[in-house]
């Protein structure tokens, strides 16, 4: 879509719309694999993306540097060193086979917003792009490793988790490889000073299909849902041959388990039609494949279990509902449903004085948005957790995301971009900061 020319949202220059495209193009040819985009956490690809957006950076003589995560830091000094910085930033690592979006979309716009900005002359307060690393879950099982480290909020014990790829490889070891302080992470010291900064914005695709569904290009991201993941749930039941036990005395744990998945789904619809923010999904759903035959009745089902949402009691109520539907169908089908304890990452909410000027931008520059929640969790949830205020521009993308087939329009990239430059430039002053 075309931005104004002039107004609350000044477009991206057609010489930087290019370069970005160039390092879309540049990061696509580099990790591609056969199939999708990889590039590890904390592996060499990873490294290898963020140094070629430090040399960029480089070049147009914005200062550069690496903490003792291996996160990157760029930035655009101010001439006011006692004003707090106006952060941006995101991810480049990505899921096995995943798509040339996810996290680079995010990582470019702030390199587009800090080169506009040296381009308009000096400005009082620093702004920083933060190229951080680990965002993804899917190599070494937990998210946010870069932006954790920031904030001193790190554990240790995450340093001795194996790769799931290469059980092998530990994350300690991985982080070491790309430059990491790992004593100095361990011991949590603080990389960043939240209360040096005024606000942070991350710019990323939508992972989901509602901004393509109501058409428009640019998302504002209300918060990031909370999860709560059972992942070693299971239905306990009884084994039996399948031509032999009448229904009346069976412990069908395959039932048992489809029931609890039944019930839940009608009661997340209830939950939906009275206004409330809920996923679930049943991700995994299994008997064991050295017992499991047409002919036997299964003593054993393995599941996982999530929810999401924006809101802590919401959670918390769809637990007690699901720990009392487990516990009435174990009683009616005589099986026994352990759901496990509950791995917990709480809400996120973004600051609704950047929500609301980021929706006054847009409507004064005329530009289609939506507002809505981010399913999935993004670095901006941590810096949020640390105190700092913090807003997300998505980007309309189609095919979701995690898989090579992200689709996002480049036009939208430049609307999603030049919001996300407004909001970095004129942020702290919304916030009174």
């Amino acid at each position: 879509m075309d931005l104004p020319q002039q107004g609350a949202i000044p477009p991206i220059a057609p010489d930087l719309a290019e370069l970005a495209q160039r390092l879309f193009e540049e990061l696509r040819a580099a990790d591609h694999d056969g199939v999708g985009i990889t590039r590890q956490t904390y592996g060499l690809a990873e490294t290898a993306a963020m140094r070629r957006i430090e040399a960029v950076a480089e070049r147009a003589g914005l200062a550069t540097d690496w903490d003792a995560a291996a996160n990157l830091r760029i930035s655009l000094p101010g001439t006011d060193p006692t004003l707090p910085a106006a952060a941006c930033g995101s991810h480049l690592d990505s899921v096995p086979q995943g798509g040339n979006f996810d996290g680079a979309a995010g990582v470019i716009a702030g390199l587009l917003a800090l080169l506009a900005a040296q381009r308009a002359g000096p400005r009082p307060r620093t702004l920083l792009l933060l190229v951080m690393r680990g965002e993804e879950s899917a190599w070494f099982g937990r998210p946010y490793l870069g932006s954790s480290a920031l904030f001193g909020s790190f554990d240790p014990r995450w340093l001795d988790l194996p790769c799931l790829q290469d059980s092998s490889l530990l994350l300690r070891d991985a982080m070491q490889g790309e430059g990491a302080d790992t004593e100095a992470i361990a011991r949590g010291t603080r990389l960043l000073d939240p209360a040096r900064l005024s606000h942070f914005v991350e710019l990323h695709i939508e992972q989901g299909p509602v901004m393509v569904a109501r058409g428009v290009p640019v998302g504002l991201v209300s918060g990031i849902r909370g999860n709560h993941r059972h992942p070693a749930a299971r239905c306990v039941g009884e084994a039996a041959h399948s031509g032999a036990v009448p229904r009346w005395l069976r412990r069908d744990a395959v039932l048992g388990a489809a029931d609890l998945a039944m019930r839940l789904d009608a009661s997340w619809r209830t939950l939906l039609e009275r206004g409330e923010d809920l996923v679930m999904t049943f991700g995994i759903f299994t008997t064991d494949p050295r017992e499991h035959a047409m002919t036997r009745v299964p003593g054993e089902v393995r599941f996982t279990l999530e929810y999401r949402s924006e809101s802590e009691r919401t959670l918390d109520d769809f637990l007690e509902l699901a720990e009392a539907e487990a516990a009435e169908i174990a009683r009616e089908r005589r099986v026994r449903i352990e759901l496990g304890p509950a791995v917990r990452t709480p809400p996120a909410v973004m600051d609704f004085r950047l929500l609301t000027h980021a929706q006054r931008l847009c409507a004064a520059a005329g530009m289609p948005h939506e507002t809505l929640a981010s399913g999935a969790g993004h670095d901006a949830a941590i810096f949020a957790g640390a105190g700092v205020p913090a807003g997300m521009v998505f980007v309309r993308n189609e095919h979701g995301s995690h898989n090579p087939r992200e689709a996002m329009e480049f036009s939208d990239f430049l609307a999603g971009a030049a919001v996300l430059q407004a909001l970095l430039l004129t942020g702290a002053e919304a916030l009174g900061r």
